[in-house]
């Protein structure tokens, strides 16, 4: 086992609204199921409990230190456990590529993962002082488009101000936007605690509130990096299409930006091709968020092809 490997294996991942998930999927023997955002596991291992022995889990994820450890323990377990890595985007692709033409099931848990903000260490989190990057996938793994660095040091400050109030929702983006170009001439912005630092400063007192003024500008920054709303749009229609006629498509959101794009698409397809199973979307219970902070803002959709 790598260095890499070792360490993500001690990364406990606790899966969102997983009894939930089960409950919409209903896994039986024998079945496949596409997890697209594998993550640390915890739905793609529960999935497989429930379809071995001759089932089938296709695990999908953008970093292929996830993916290293998900391949090591499908082999522990001796599970039919296809570990990907690859975006959801390229859903219809990854599935072709590993003969899996239809599946029973597919779920998307989206965002990032524990392990992202905890261990990482490449920049999600404002807490840590790290190199501002941003990308799931390591270091060293062929990249398109620019870091979170090269984003803050680069863009026009207009472009800038557009992304973090398109996809921070921060009604002070431009004079956010505006401190980081003004910061940015004295020195290149390399780290997260630069970055945090010139956002609190940016943010008027009577502004502050119960979350950390750099929180939203840090989702911008993400979701654009990653081009996350991109890939869900390009990847929903795919679920539809490889989904068997029967079939359930379940996805977790975790803010308005990407809930909003899947209820869209949900309703637009409500219909010709899909059961809208969750007419309101199904919540964390009081003791799930208690005990898995993470799941505090989740939201699951659910829809069964026709």
């Amino acid at each position: 086992m790598t260095e890499n490997e070792s360490e993500v294996s001690e990364i406990v991942h606790k899966p969102v609204l997983l009894q939930e998930v089960l409950d919409m999927l209903h896994p039986v023997p024998g079945q496949c199921f596409i997890d697209a955002t594998a993550n640390g596991g915890g739905h793609t291992f529960a999935l497989w409990e429930r379809v071995k022995p001759h089932g089938t889990i296709l695990a999908i994820d953008k970093d292929n230190d996830l993916v290293l450890r998900l391949a090591a323990e499908a082999r522990e377990r001796k599970a039919n456990v296809i570990a990907v890595c690859g975006s959801y985007g390229e859903l219809t692709a990854i599935a072709s590529a590993h003969d899996i033409p239809q599946a029973d099931g597919i779920l998307f848990d989206l965002g990032y993962s524990s392990y992202h903000i905890d261990r990482s260490g490449r920049g999600f989190s404002f807490q840590k002082d790290e190199p501002l990057l941003m990308r799931y996938e390591p270091e060293g793994h062929v990249q398109e488009g620019m870091t979170a660095a090269e984003a803050v040091n680069q863009l026009p400050e207009q472009e800038l101000a557009d992304i973090i109030y398109r996809y921070g929702e921060d009604r002070l983006a431009r004079r956010i936007a505006s401190a980081i170009c003004s910061e940015r001439k004295k020195e290149r912005i390399l780290t997260t605690k630069q970055l945090a630092d010139i956002i609190a400063q940016a943010y008027p007192k009577r502004a502050f509130s119960r979350i950390n003024p750099a929180t939203k500008t840090f989702q911008a920054l993400r979701i654009f990096v990653n081009q996350e709303l991109r890939e869900l749009e390009k990847a929903l229609p795919q679920a539809r299409d490889i989904v068997k006629k029967g079939g359930t498509i379940a996805v977790i959101t975790f803010h308005s930006l990407e809930d909003r794009i899947v209820k869209r698409f949900l309703q637009s397809e409500k219909n010709n091709h899909l059961d809208i199973i969750t007419k309101k979307p199904i919540v964390p219970t009081v003791k799930e968020t208690s005990e898995n902070r993470r799941a505090r803002s989740a939201k699951l959709r659910v829809a069964v092809k026709k």
